[in-house]
């Protein structure tokens, strides 16, 4: 049974990095001694070695170890033998492109669908839907593929921020983009704001946190879904 933290970010304004999810966290990986973590997103083109160690700070308050998934000879064979596993935020064409050129995209998808418990923020969350395309990252390399994991059946945009309408700026907002994605692209994308998250136990998905989400799809007006709606109806 799939077991599936889906967080729009790791770190909320002023706090520390997964501070606000950590007794959430405790829960979701209460089976497990080590997590396994895949860094390949680099945040600010940090190392991978720098962000495991700063997933491994985090994890410790926990009581739970982290080794990143560079740190194996086998990456498939360490994710089909990890007890929990994490994929951080940072640019999401770089996780995607890592994940085809170790070719352990399937190998995630499946250990994920079968059961170990698995946590994304931002990039990490954005690879759990159908495709990455709605991301907001800039596409500084190019992956073989845009398909992602498929864990649910819709897109995320991590990270979503509603127009500011006091604003001078006259860039695309979240929301033109999404309807730029829908005028090729059939499927529903979940525009997921700071400090929400889905909760998703096998086919049941809910959204958590203090705030509402914003769902679109092709040809309609958005809407507003309220926190602890269950959200296994979105296809």
């Amino acid at each position: 049974m799939k077991n599936i933290i889906i967080a729009s970010t790791s770190t909320l304004h002023g706090g520390e990095y997964l501070e606000y999810l950590l007794p959430e966290l405790s829960k979701h990986f209460k089976n497990c001694k080590t997590i396994l973590f895949v860094p390949y997103a680099r945040p600010s083109g940090i190392s991978h070695e720098e962000y495991t160690a700063k997933a491994a700070l985090a994890f410790a308050k926990i009581n739970l170890a982290v080794k990143g998934i560079h740190e194996f000879a086998d990456p498939i064979s360490a994710i089909e033998n990890a007890e929990g596993i994490f994929t951080g935020g940072g640019n999401t064409f770089v996780l995607v492109n890592e994940l085809y050129k170790n070719n352990i995209a399937t190998a995630l998808s499946q250990a994920v669908k079968k059961g170990t418990p698995y946590l994304g923020t931002s990039a990490g969350s954005v690879i759990c839907g159908l495709t990455m395309q709605t991301t907001n990252d800039m596409p500084i390399i190019y992956p073989p593929s845009f398909q992602t994991l498929g864990l649910i059946p819709f897109n995320i945009n991590a990270h979503y921020l509603d127009p500011d309408t006091q604003s001078k700026h006259m860039g695309e907002t979240r929301e033109t983009r999404i309807k730029e994605f829908h005028a090729f692209n059939s499927f529903p994308v979940l525009g997921l704001r700071e400090g929400s998250w889905l909760d998703v136990k096998g086919t049941k998905i809910r959204l958590k946190g203090s705030l509402s989400a914003r769902l679109f799809r092709q040809n309609q007006i958005a809407e507003e879904i309220e926190s602890e709606t269950e959200l296994s109806y979105i296809k």
